[in-house]
C-alpha cells in the first residue's frame, strides 16, 4: 500500500510517494531529516490515481 505526501518547500510543493497506510491528520511525520504534521487527508492530484493523499505542514 502506498500513500501521497503533498509537501510545501521553499522552492514549491512536492508530492512523494510514500509506502505503507497513510497517517492521520495531526500524526507527525518525518521527511528529509524534518518533523511534519499531517494536516488532512485528501484525494490524489493525479489523474486517474486512487491513492490517499496526506498534506503535511512543518
Amino acid at each position: 500500500m502506498s500513500y501521497l505526501l503533498f509537501v510545501w518547500t521553499p522552492t514549491g510543493y512536492q508530492l512523494r510517494e510514500r509506502e505503507g497506510e497513510p497517517p492521520k491528520p495531526g500524526d507527525r511525520v518525518e521527511l528529509d531529516e524534518k518533523q511534519l504534521e499531517i494536516t488532512k487527508l485528501g484525494v490524489s492530484p493525479l489523474p486517474g490515481d486512487d491513492r490517499v493523499c496526506a498534506f503535511a505542514q512543518g
